[in-house]
């Protein structure tokens, strides 16, 4: 998500807009020529950030309030989501939201019912709600029946270190001529599916095949603390396996380090247990750098993907049926080709220019139903 905001603001700001982002003091600066302004002065996200949020709206004077948000990303606290929705201070400015996903968090079940009310208040209490995806575009109608879908684009630009090559890559991991490499990029987290992940090298190693894993950026993130004690999981299981030696582990890159990692694989697997979604910055930079992909089927209606000529698909936990997919694209060299061709086509869809411009539309319509136009 901070990448998204962070690539989303540049791009309106190479438009000619001015953006600045309010954040938390552990983020880092923005340098850069056409970078925002950054503010990381929130130390805790609690009811002390309405009164600074309400300051730095009255004395930088923007345009529009955007929140970008995901629950656990706020510290599961509620100050944010019911900022703009106070009866005795609304907001004189725009206010919008982009819902980055609508889960539930694993902590607190107990909690669930009030979390999805102060969802829907927020949702509801802003001047324009944006959602990135047909699933969550469908909870959120509930609430707001004006609701615009704007989907995210690859955080990831597909450009390499100038001195790539796949096979010292490949080399350096200890790979002979023969081997097979699986990529996975993004966080662990239980909804993404790290175990399958070891499930399906298992069975590749089973069947005789020298597979390989690489698992590409931070393992756990900081915005969930679920992550943490799931990512120990994963690590147990690969231990228990016996497949450290067949998983390598390449920590948090630079962005040209992630498009090499990416393209040094032969096949990318997301194996998400809530299906394939636009929602997932993983999928959509996968996308981006033309890969044959094998995920899970979505949880709604995709029309763009289409098993066998976007993407390889099987039912999410289905541990044989992703590992017949791997093995398919490992085998056809001209299926491979295929995936990764459509793949690189669906990409086009999601560029940011255009996920910018539809932003702007969408504040222009806010703002004109605010004035009563």
């Amino acid at each position: 998500m901070a990448d998204y905001t962070h690539t989303l603001a540049c791009t309106l700001t190479g438009m000619g807009h001015t953006v600045a982002v309010l954040t938390a003091t552990a983020a880092g600066s923005s340098p850069g020529l056409g970078a925002p302004e950054v503010f990381a002065w929130v130390r805790r996200w609690d009811w002390r950030m309405w009164r600074m949020l309400d300051e730095r709206v009255a004395s930088w004077r923007p345009a529009v309030v955007h929140i970008q948000y995901q629950t656990a990303a706020f510290a599961m606290h509620p100050a944010i989501n019911l900022w703009a929705w106070r009866p005795w201070r609304r907001p004189g400015v725009l206010t919008a939201v982009t819902f980055h996903d609508l889960k539930v968090p694993y902590l607190l079940p107990k909690a669930q019912p009030l979390r999805r009310w102060v969802t829907a208040t927020l949702a509801r209490s802003v001047d324009l709600t944006i959602t990135t995806n047909p699933e969550d575009t469908a909870q959120a109608r509930v609430w707001r029946p004006d609701i615009i879908e704007i989907p995210i684009g690859s955080n990831i630009t597909p450009v390499p270190p100038p001195d790539f090559d796949p096979m010292q890559r490949r080399a350096a991991l200890g790979l002979g001529a023969g081997a097979a490499l699986i990529g996975y990029f993004g966080f662990l987290n239980a909804s993404k599916g790290g175990e399958v992940l070891v499930d399906v090298l298992a069975r590749l190693v089973a069947a005789g095949r020298d597979a390989h894993l690489l698992m590409i950026g931070g393992r756990t993130g900081a915005s969930d603390p679920t992550n943490v004690a799931y990512g120990q999981r994963v690590e147990a299981r690969i231990a228990a396996l016996g497949l450290g030696d067949r998983v390598h582990w390449t920590g948090h890159l630079p962005a040209a380090e992630v498009s090499a990692a990416l393209w040094t694989t032969d096949v990318c697997l997301l194996p998400y247990r809530d299906g394939a979604s636009y929602r997932r910055g993983s999928f959509m930079a996968a996308l981006a750098h033309g890969l044959p992909i094998v995920t899970t089927t979505p949880a709604v209606p995709y029309p763009d993907l289409v098993d066998g000529e976007t993407v390889l698909l099987a039912r999410p936990d289905d541990i044989a049926g992703l590992t017949a997919a791997v093995e398919r694209v490992l085998d056809d060299p001209a299926l491979r080709t295929r995936l990764g061709r459509a793949a690189a086509r669906l990409a086009q869809r999601f560029r940011w220019e255009d996920i910018a411009a539809a932003t702007l539309r969408a504040y222009e319509v806010a703002l004109a139903r605010r004035r009563g136009l």
